[in-house]
């Protein structure tokens, strides 16, 4: 009796150490989620207030080059004073830029989610996107089906998600040499139905690009993870996050040489 007691008052012990020590991690758990709130809100603050200056630094230079161009200064002298303005005006784009990306990744996602045709969303986003194609040398060609492909989206922010990654892609391709070929597909299925699973759809962003080692796969969905120069290193992570929101998923298979294709996959409606 005096050994089952003493067994029954060790496990107990055990058990109470257990729990409190669960409690602890979670209470420390908490306070760094609480930290981690205050500090995203302060940073997010810390953009908008920063974002609103560097939009009058850029109007500003604007002004100053009319003024410059409109002054009664000779060419080889307005000429210098143009080009520095036009860098400063240049900067401080790109800085607002980077700012605007930061505040859509760490800002709060709010869908306003409506019934669309995802194969409308794409054809919209694709005749945007053209211009700029045809500038980089890149053909864009859509894959979509003969029927509606139905889901309930925030077409706005799809359409961000999806354009991140079509840029992302072209400019990937401009590091390809003649007579390398440069092409973008985007790709809209109904995905297999998969057993007790809700029906899914897919869009694909396909590139001839140079491909992505399989180490790097996941890391470019990471923020500040670029090898672009100039680039924010945020457009594939705002991606993600949208795409996530959704309760989807994102994924990339790429082969060094060859190219890749990111698939967007989320539910579908009928």
């Amino acid at each position: 009796m005096l050994l089952g007691i003493a067994i029954c008052t060790f496990v107990f012990v055990i058990a109470l150490r257990r729990r409190n020590e669960q409690a602890l991690v979670a209470e420390r758990r908490a306070i760094a989620a609480e930290r981690l709130a205050e500090i995203g809100a302060m940073t997010s603050g810390l953009a908008h207030e920063i974002k609103n200056p560097l939009s009058s630094v850029v109007l500003n230079a604007q002004l100053l080059r009319e003024a410059v161009i409109d002054s009664s200064l000779a060419e080889e002298e307005s000429k210098p004073l143009i080009r520095k303005v036009d860098t400063l005006a240049r900067e401080t784009g790109r800085l607002k830029d980077i700012l605007e990306d930061f505040l859509r990744f760490a800002g709060r996602v709010q869908l306003d989610r409506q019934r669309c045709d995802l194969r409308e969303l794409v054809e919209e986003l694709t005749d945007f996107v053209h211009p700029q194609s045809q500038l980089m040398g890149v053909l864009l060609r859509v894959d979509l089906p003969s029927t509606p492909v139905m889901a309930n989206v925030d077409a706005g922010l799809l359409k961000q998600a999806i354009l991140n990654l079509m840029l992302n892609s072209m400019q990937a391709m401009e590091t390809l040499s003649p007579p390398a070929r440069r092409e973008l597909i985007l790709r809209v299925e109904q995905l297999p139905i998969v057993a007790n699973q809700n029906p899914e759809v897919g869009i694909h962003v396909i590139d001839t690009g140079p491909g992505i080692p399989d180490a790097l796969q996941e890391e470019i969905f990471r923020p500040y993870i670029t090898s672009k120069k100039g680039g924010s290193g945020l457009g594939l992570a705002v991606a993600r996050r949208i795409i996530e929101e959704h309760g989807g998923a994102i994924r990339v298979f790429s082969e060094v040489g060859r190219g890749s294709d990111f698939r967007i996959s989320f539910a579908s409606i009928a």
